[in-house]
């Protein structure tokens, strides 16, 4: 039995590579969240997407407190116990009767981790149904290896490449739909996609990072993370510096750097370590 997760659950986000939905912020704790989202959206005049990428709670006291939540972190603790960092973060968006969707995909093929084991918790800031997109997940998929991807580019597929795992059946594939202020959690192997949003209202998640400090990073130089609890005796990961104030200016250069490099060829991305 964990702090959080009963014995059932954490066995069931082991076979199947995914468990939700579980309870976090009340209603009104999630729109306070929200509101403050929208308040930093107004000053980018654009999706809090579509300028914060990989790190996007490095700039913000309130998504860094978001993502040490105690109770979000007692359930990270409850699968990889007690010493927990956070190496990043990324907002997924779609607008009422938004044609954008996510590519079915496993996170392994991009992530450049040894061994691939990062947690990711998908927080809804608003409510994800089934309706406005939810995530959906083909279960057991983190047991068979790295599937065969595409980088299609294709117009409205949220993922920057249009990754896209294909000639797969999806028709075991279940939905996790989540009410505003519940997480998912899942396996960054696990094959999971989500629709577009046909509701009336925006869909604003937010998917969060967690590892243990044995974990390295191999394909970007210079990779940083924040330890949240317990201790890091590995000494594998840079650290993240806890923003001072909304649009840290030392994060906000942090951002666009990694953004930077995520976006070079392997041997481009030395000289921006």
């Amino acid at each position: 039995m964990g702090k959080v997760l009963t014995d059932k659950d954490i066995n069931s986000y082991q076979e199947n590579g995914f468990f939700g939905p579980i309870d976090l912020l009340g209603e009104d704790e999630a729109l306070i969240v929200r509101k403050k989202i929208e308040t930093v959206e107004k000053k980018f005049g654009e999706q809090i997407q579509t300028r914060c990428k990989i790190k996007a709670h490095i700039p913000f006291p309130f998504l860094c407190e978001l993502i040490s939540h105690p109770r979000l972190l007692d359930t990270i603790e409850d699968i990889i116990g007690p010493n927990i960092l956070c190496w990043g973060s990324s907002f997924f968006q779609k607008e009422a009767h938004d044609p954008g969707f996510v590519s079915w995909h496993q996170d392994s093929t991009y992530y450049g981790l040894e061994p691939c084991e990062t947690l990711t918790a998908w927080i809804a800031i608003s409510a994800s149904s089934l309706k406005s997109g939810c995530m959906r997940f083909l279960p057991g998929t983190h047991n068979q290896g790295t599937f065969d991807y595409e980088e299609t580019h294709a117009e409205n597929n949220i993922l920057s490449r249009g990754q896209t795992v294909t000639g797969i059946d999806v028709g075991d594939a279940v939905p996790v739909p989540l009410k505003a202020g519940q997480f998912s959690l899942h396996k960054e192997d696990v094959l999971h996609a989500s629709d577009p949003n046909e509701s009336d209202d925006r869909r604003i998640g937010l998917s969060i990072h967690y590892i243990t400090p044995q974990i390295r990073e191999t394909r970007f130089p210079g990779a940083k993370a924040m330890l949240l609890r317990g201790e890091d005796n590995f000494g594998h990961w840079g650290e993240d510096p806890w923003p001072q104030q909304d649009f840290d200016p030392a994060a906000m250069l942090e951002l666009e750097r990694v953004w930077k490099m995520y976006q070079m060829k392997p041997d481009e991305r030395e000289q921006v370590a």
